[in-house]
């Protein structure tokens, strides 16, 4: 557990915690609490997710970063009433710190969680796919395949999508260029390359077949479940 994002709320000591977790060789993201498809993006990569947050005031942001994504996530609070641990559990946090605390707590907590859910993330690449297996969440730009998501930011998953609709057909890059960025495609235009390279490295991120999406030779692309 090496790569933590860390969600800015305005806290005054986030600086200081920042400084901390670099300083014992954890690579840290910043991200504010109001960019939504900053943290869709960031929360990608991370290990590990610490917000800082009211319990009594969530925002819908931070609601949907709690219950949707499967990255560990630590709660930091000023409060410790039951009903607000219990209502952190519900929306998804691995674990609930007090502020203040010590730095050393805060470490152990870390590599506690870290060692928890180790054996839970070490999934086997899957084998077969079916198109009943995926679903979409149009809302947050997510697919799931069984217990693993992968967010996309919004191209991605249009470009998924698309593809995934006319499963069994080839797709020109003309059409997908045309339907999903909107614009023809130009004799040296590489966005469209660009969006499905990543959209494979996310799907091989999370040991998904990135061999879903096909490339046909001279024509396009093809989506191919795969059983």
């Amino acid at each position: 557990m090496k790569h933590i994002l860390l969600v800015d709320n305005g806290s005054t000591v986030i600086g200081k915690l920042a400084q901390l977790l670099a300083g014992n060789d954890f690579t840290v993201t910043l991200a504010n609490n109001f960019d939504e498809q900053r943290l869709k993006e960031a929360s990608i990569y991370a290990d590990l997710i610490l917000l800082f947050l009211n319990m009594s005031d969530i925002t819908d942001i931070e609601h949907c970063l709690l219950k949707q994504t499967k990255t560990p996530k630590m709660i930091f609070s000023d409060t410790d009433s039951e009903e607000d641990r219990i209502h952190a559990y519900e929306l998804g946090a691995d674990d609930y710190l007090i502020q203040p605390c010590s730095q050393r707590e805060l470490l152990v907590r870390i590599q506690t969680v870290g060692r928890r859910l180790e054996s839970k993330n070490n999934w086997p690449e899957l084998k077969s796919v079916k198109p009943e297996d995926i679903d979409f969440d149009d809302r947050l730009n997510t697919i799931s395949i069984y217990k693993k998501s992968v967010v996309f930011t919004q191209t991605e998953f249009r470009l998924f999508k698309y593809l995934f609709e006319r499963k069994g057909q080839v797709v020109t890059k003309q059409e997908l260029q045309l339907r999903i960025l909107e614009k023809e495609l130009g004799k040296f235009d590489r966005n469209l390359d660009m969006h499905i390279s990543n959209t494979r490295r996310k799907l091989f991120e999370m040991q998904l077949p990135k061999t879903l999406i096909n490339t046909v030779r001279g024509k396009g692309y093809s989506f191919s479940t795969i059983s």
